[in-house]
């Protein structure tokens, strides 16, 4: 039994180690030259809230202290001095029975450098230190400071960053920035990691009040408390019961995260097929929900389970469990399978993720009741309720399903599933699933009833609300509740609205529109075209905003719906910089004579979306999107790249810091 709890214990401590953010610190660095020989080095750094990071003063036998490690065998240059570093905070630690100095509010380090080689190109330092919070994580981050172009950067590893910058310094060496966008587009995507953790967690809840699900919690719980001799006994079951539950559905995200990889699930979420086949399963997962029938799994396979459920102790409370997953399928299939397909296009260990905040909140009040039996005495009866939680659940499976088949229609760019179509078809979805609530449509399942409960005559004037919300963006209300789910503005039949005009979306009517450029969201005139763009901007000396961006990219529209539609920043996208939209998902095959094969990845290019994303590999060392850069005429950087930026002040200050270094 301790090898078991241990393993479980083990896998769920990894997995939400990892569905946390994986680093509490995030930093931005810089280095001022103060005279020929003589520099300053700092390091900006954000601690997340209730974490603690301690000062380089911090005494031996306690937490481990902030230590700066210098690649200087050369004797290149000096320290002057010791770090200086931001308000701390000592209080005595009763753990480690030390005094422990620690960072109050945002860290700020600072070194200065002098200088004793004046040939020296770089300066390597490695921060290492220690964030404690319920528990503690060493951190070691490598920082390389470019004395010629006084630009700083975080790699991974210094040898690639070489590698990396030699092979394209000939293109401009302000590149040298671009493994530390590598590395903030790495942590963003960790970070993504606790939003599928949430979103199964409570998708595991969901799954509790169906009709396979909810009626086994007292029949589970009784059959652990009559069968144990004791009370505690019956807990300690119980207990592996829930940890069983868990094992067996982490287990099944490690299987599909093996089979297609640790990063190729990413890249289907904008590929065409990916997104059909998954409409149609979640349209037969609907179906199912809505009780035209079920999906279960063979009778067989069942039975089986169960008759090894009786062969006592450890083992049979494992098969205990798996007998519940199989029985259950035909309610928690569907969702199980919405939520591998949600995690799938996120690549990595989302899977893994998923599944664990799924059978957290499957196995969670399996070992609560069993731990305070009473409660059962409190849970609601089993009843047409559970029926109409699952058609609920099949409601919003055929919703989403939608996005799935427009995610397709925008890559092909085909324009059969437009704003207004996707629109309607979510008005009716959501229309039906009000008039169901209320008790105007009946489905198969459905208990007899005379009357509607409170609690569902306040989902219907919820769902109510939602649908009449969507009706005015049929005639071009731009909806930024669901912001990035609907086609944007510009791929509809209206752009600008039923009776609007050009210009009504973003200001003022543009006039003849400059050779390879087309209106784009707010009527802000963007190049498809990375030449023509560049020839643009030379000409009319502005600088250039890069967005590398998706026609399936749910936060790319999410930028455009509520960053880039503020007055400030609209302004600037406008007036005082060329913007060039590179879609890395446009299918249109390029001509036979431009298509090649792929320095950076060996794949043969032969799409226009497959050009642009290996110009981002190639150049920028990343493969996000949105991924944005500004560049001078002369196609230099001038600030370092932000992925998805929500926070409109702190894009604004982006943008500004660039177009001021042009000034």
């Amino acid at each position: 039994m301790r090898k078991l709890a241990y393993l479980l214990l083990f896998l769920v401590s990894f997995v939400s180690m990892q569905a946390q953010i994986a680093n509490p610190a995030k930093w931005q660095t810089k280095i001022e030259k103060k005279s020929d020989t003589e520099y300053t080095i700092t390091w900006d750094g954000i601690i997340q809230e209730g974490w603690h990071m301690y000062s380089q003063h911090t005494p031996d036998g306690g937490p481990l202290p902030t230590e700066f490690i210098y690649n200087n065998q050369e004797g290149n240059y000096e320290l002057v001095g010791a770090a200086k570093e931001s308000e701390t905070k000592t209080t005595f630690n009763d753990i480690f029975d030390v005094d422990e100095t620690y960072f109050v509010g945002p860290v700020k380090l600072v070194q200065d450098i002098k200088l004793t080689n004046q040939d020296t190109p770089n300066i390597q330092v490695e921060l290492a230190y220690q964030v404690c919070e319920e528990v503690c994580i060493s951190q070691s981050n490598l920082f390389v400071f470019d004395l010629k172009t006084l630009t700083s950067v975080e790699v991974k590893n210094f040898e690639e960053y070489t590698t990396k910058t030699s092979a394209t310094e000939s293109k401009d060496s302000a590149t040298s920035e671009t493994d530390g966008a590598l590395v903030t587009n790495k942590k963003e995507e960790k970070r993504g990691l606790f939003t599928i953790f949430i979103l199964a967690f409570f998708s595991g809840f969901a799954a509790l009040l169906t009709p396979c699900v909810f009626p086994m919690i007292p029949m589970t719980v009784s059959f652990f408390t009559k069968q144990s001799k004791t009370r505690a006994k019956g807990i300690k079951n119980a207990i592996i019961y829930g940890l069983s539950i868990i094992l067996i559905y982490v287990i099944l995200g490690t299987i599909v995260t093996a089979i297609f990889g640790a990063d190729s699930l990413n890249a289907l979420s904008t590929n065409v097929y990916f997104n059909v086949i998954f409409f149609l399963l979640l349209v037969v997962f609907a179906t199912s929900f809505l009780g035209a029938f079920e999906i279960m799994l063979p009778n067989s396979w069942a039975n089986k389970v169960d008759s090894q459920a009786d062969r006592g102790g450890i083992i049979g409370i494992l098969f205990m469990a798996l007998a519940l997953a199989i029985v259950s399928f035909s309610c928690t299939g569907p969702i199980v399978g919405t939520l591998l397909v949600e995690a799938a296009s996120k690549g990595g260990i989302a899977p893994i993720v998923g599944m664990l905040g799924f059978s957290l909140a499957l196995a969670l009040p399996f070992m609560l009741f069993a731990m305070f039996p009473g409660w059962l005495n409190s849970m609601p009866r089993s009843g047409g309720w559970l029926n109409t939680v699952k058609v609920s659940l099949g409601f919003l499976e055929l919703a989403l399903a939608f996005k799935f088949l427009s995610n397709a229609d925008l890559v092909l760019q085909a324009h059969w599933l437009e704003r207004e179509v996707f629109l309607a078809i979510w008005i009716a979805i959501f229309g039906a699933w009000a008039l169901y609530l209320l008790g105007k449509i009946k489905l198969p399942h459905d208990s007899p009833t005379d009357s509607i409960s409170v609690g569902r005559l306040f989902m219907a004037l919820l769902v109510t609300t939602f649908t009449i919300y969507l009706v005015p963006g049929l005639w071009g209300a731009p909806l930024k509740i669901i912001s990035g789910f609907p086609p944007p503005m510009t791929y509809s039949e209206s752009p600008y609205g039923v009776g609007g005009k050009g210009g009504s979306a973003g200001g003022d009517a543009v006039g003849v529109l400059p050779d390879g450029a087309k209106l784009g969201a707010h009527d802000i005139v963007a190049f498809t075209d990375y030449e023509k763009g560049v020839a643009y901007a030379q000409s009319v000396n502005k600088p250039i905003l890069l967005d590398f961006t998706g026609f399936a990219c749910v936060n790319c529209r999410k930028m455009e719906d509520y960053v880039w539609s503020d007055p400030s920043v609209l302004s600037i996208l406008k007036n005082e910089v060329v913007l060039i939209s590179l879609y890395v998902d446009d299918k249109k095959e390029l001509p036979e004579n431009e298509q090649y094969i792929s320095e950076t990845t060996g794949k043969k290019i032969k799409t226009i979306g497959n050009k642009w994303s290996d110009f981002q590999m190639k150049n920028y060392h990343a493969n996000a999107q949105p991924y944005y850069i500004i560049l001078d005429s002369k196609e230099n950087r001038l600030t370092e790249a932000v992925g998805y930026t929500p926070d409109v002040d702190d894009y604004k200050a982006w943008l500004e810091s660039g177009v001021q270094k042009v000034k």
